[in-house]
């Protein structure tokens, strides 16, 4: 399929309610143990964000909450959960109580104004249908000097793996310029970058 570039509601809402059908039949594979390597390198992608305590943290298509218990660590004032999967979050929730979930695409989340310290996009970046939509919704959501952290513990070559096995697109994980391109717009500028094999990570401030 064609990489996800539109945005129109109808289509975005079927390629959203695909996905919902998808990993809600599939909570299982996200099961531990994990492939060798990707809870050391989901370690460095929380590690990035720069928790400090009392920060209010947003997990953005947390499924069963492979980053919640990482998060957890560093002793944040409140972690929202948001996913698309009712399935999904019904598990992380048995699983991680303290965890405050949200079942809603990204763009129409509805926490309020200027109330997120940092938020996580771990490995769906690539599913989520509306890119702007999501930007302009991050940037009203997140305070002043809050980090947003895109990444892939498999790296960017695993959405191609899965392109051929996936019902609904996927889009490319963004270069450095292309992620300047989408979300210097919404006030962020990046502040680290690392496209490995094996590990993506973009940490994006957002300004005033």
């Amino acid at each position: 399929m064609d990489s996800i570039k539109f945005t129109d509601h109808k289509r975005i809402e079927k390629i959203n309610h695909m996905q919902r059908d998808f990993f809600g039949k599939i909570t299982h594979i996200f099961d531990p143990p994990l492939p060798e390597g990707v809870p050391e390198r989901l370690e460095k992608i929380v590690a990035s964000a720069k928790i400090v305590k009392k920060n209010v943290i947003l997990d953005v298509g947390s499924g069963t909450g492979i980053l919640i218990p990482l998060i957890h660590q560093y002793h944040p004032e409140r972690i929202h959960a948001c996913d698309l999967s009712e399935a999904m979050l019904k598990r992380l929730k048995e699983q991680y109580p303290y965890a405050q979930t949200v079942e809603a695409d990204i763009r129409d989340l509805s926490l309020p104004d200027q109330s997120i310290d940092v938020t996580f996009v771990n490995a769906c970046y690539s599913n989520i249908a509306d890119k702007q939509g999501f930007c302009k919704n991050i940037d009203r959501m997140m305070k002043t000097g809050g980090r947003l952290v895109i990444s892939h513990p498999m790296g960017k070559s695993f959405i191609d793996l899965l392109r051929d096995k996936s019902p609904f697109p996927l889009d490319d994980f963004p270069d450095k310029q292309e992620a300047e391109k989408l979300l210097e717009p919404f006030g962020f500028s990046i502040k680290q970058f690392t496209d490995l094999p094996e590990l993506y990570i973009l940490v994006a401030q957002k300004n005033d």
